[in-house]
């Protein structure tokens, strides 16, 4: 369980040594100090730079996130260019992170940081919390590396050193473990130099107490219960999430002239200001490209000329596993469709795809097309 009484004297002489019985930070210190991985975001204390850069890795992996972060820092160098930038411009910077709310949710929030905080983000956690998409986590995160303030960043790494490290069996998932967690993080960081051990516990996660721990490169196994109770396999408990649903959808990809038909994703929705071609939910079987050509003239009302098939493609999103069945299709009268657009290739590279429809896009793009 989660011990509820751990009690950290805050003025005591005894302080320190009590703390090193419960977290051996100086040998966490040392590793972290000696082994750390050499990430552009940790040679500033910029607070945009870091507020960036922790958004991006929520839910993706460093290297996926360092190309897109030195671009991003390179077209909005400023929480003021951020601001100013449309949306769609913001979002296509993003193409391919995926979690798209997080991109929509920086730009509302530099907005809100150049109306009420003259473009810069504050210092005090009571104000961080006004802007839009910034969690418990990344209130720490600036606090700690941008402010040098005593904070923990608890992240998914931290939740899994701590309870290996304490061979605690309460459920991560839940809300209630994580708040305690976090202020045992916050009550383990000592005095000196706190943004570092922050960091390197979510370092710890990331690179050794991984989900298969590698226990013989870890600086804290002497002290960590889990390796000498041999529990490291089975800690930390966490609760299965919601159910992978799977989607097979049939793609028209219809194009008039050098115009093709697509829809931008609804506010609110999951594909929200992404750009999609027209599709229909089909079984596992898919449709055929006449099937498909009928669904089209029935739901739109448009004459479509079946053109070639495309190859299908799979993409996953939240809780979600989907299966494409593209076909082109050709039209000689682009008329106007409610909720749709004709954009021209030119129009199109500019703007920003879900993940899926991408791939299709850039199929037209190579000229790949398969015989019908």
């Amino acid at each position: 369980m989660i011990y509820p009484y751990i009690y950290i004297p805050k003025t005591e002489v005894y302080r320190e040594s009590i703390m090193s019985y419960l977290l051996d930070w100086k040998s966490l210190k040392a590793w972290f100090v000696a082994e750390k991985r050499d990430l552009p975001w940790r040679h500033t204390r910029d607070p945009y730079a870091i507020w960036i850069s922790e958004i991006m890795l929520q839910q993706t992996q460093v290297a996926v996130v360092l190309p897109y972060f030195l671009r991003w820092m390179d077209q909005f160098p400023t929480i003021s260019h951020l601001a100013q930038a449309s949306l769609d411009g913001v979002i296509k910077a993003w193409e391919g992170l995926g979690y798209y709310s997080r991109a929509r949710h920086l730009h509302q929030g530099a907005q809100y940081l150049v109306e009420h905080f003259q473009g810069q983000l504050p210092a005090e956690e009571e104000n961080l919390k006004k802007i839009k998409g910034i969690g418990p986590y990344t209130i720490g995160a600036l606090l700690s590396f941008a402010f040098h303030q005593k904070k923990a960043a608890v992240d998914g790494n931290v939740l899994r050193v701590l309870t290996r490290y304490f061979g605690l069996e309460d459920d991560i998932a839940k809300p209630a473990t994580i708040n305690r967690l976090r202020q045992l993080a916050d009550d383990l960081l000592p005095d000196e130099e706190p943004w570092i051990i922050s960091e390197a516990l979510i370092e710890l996660g990331a690179t050794i107490c991984q989900r298969k721990a590698r226990c013989s490169l870890c600086p804290l196994k002497a002290t960590c219960i889990s390796f000498a109770q041999g529990l490291t396999d089975v800690l930390p408990v966490k609760s299965k999430g919601a159910k992978t649903e799977y989607l097979y959808r049939a793609v028209a990809v219809i194009k008039a002239g050098s115009a093709y038909l697509v829809k931008r994703g609804e506010k609110g929705a999951i594909m929200s200001d992404l750009y999609e071609f027209p599709y229909f939910e089909v079984t596992q079987e898919g449709l055929s490209i006449q099937e498909l050509q009928a669904k089209v003239t029935e739901a739109h009302a448009l004459q479509v000329f079946p053109h070639n098939a495309l190859k299908e493609v799979s993409h996953g999103f939240t809780r979600y596993q989907v299966r494409l069945y593209p076909f082109l299709f050709t039209c000689q009268q682009p008329d106007a469709i409610q909720g749709f657009e004709w954009l021209a290739v030119e129009d199109l590279l500019k703007l920003a795809f879900s993940s899926g429809h991408r791939r299709i896009f850039q199929q037209l793009i190579a000229g790949s097309f398969q015989p019908i």
